[in-house]
């Protein structure tokens, strides 16, 4: 019983805890995360979708920069 209290309070934190969340700020580490793995088109993909999802957040300039530095190199 103790086992099938913990799985459900597990359960019940990670769906708490997924509703919570800053998801341009999610999407803005995505999409650096993918630029520092060298995935350049995801990355720049994500930068896109936060820019047209999140416009006039603080990420969305981030992404801005980000992507006119990418959109510069060879």
């Amino acid at each position: 019983m103790t086992r099938l209290i913990v799985i459900v309070l597990c359960v019940l934190n990670l769906f708490l805890s997924a509703c919570t969340g800053d998801k341009a700020k999610e999407l803005l580490e995505t999409a650096e995360f993918e630029e520092r793995q060298m995935n350049l088109p995801h990355a720049k993909q994500l930068y896109e979708d936060l820019i047209r999802l999140y416009p006039s957040s603080k990420e969305a300039e981030i992404a801005r920069t980000r992507l006119a530095q990418l959109d510069t190199k060879p």
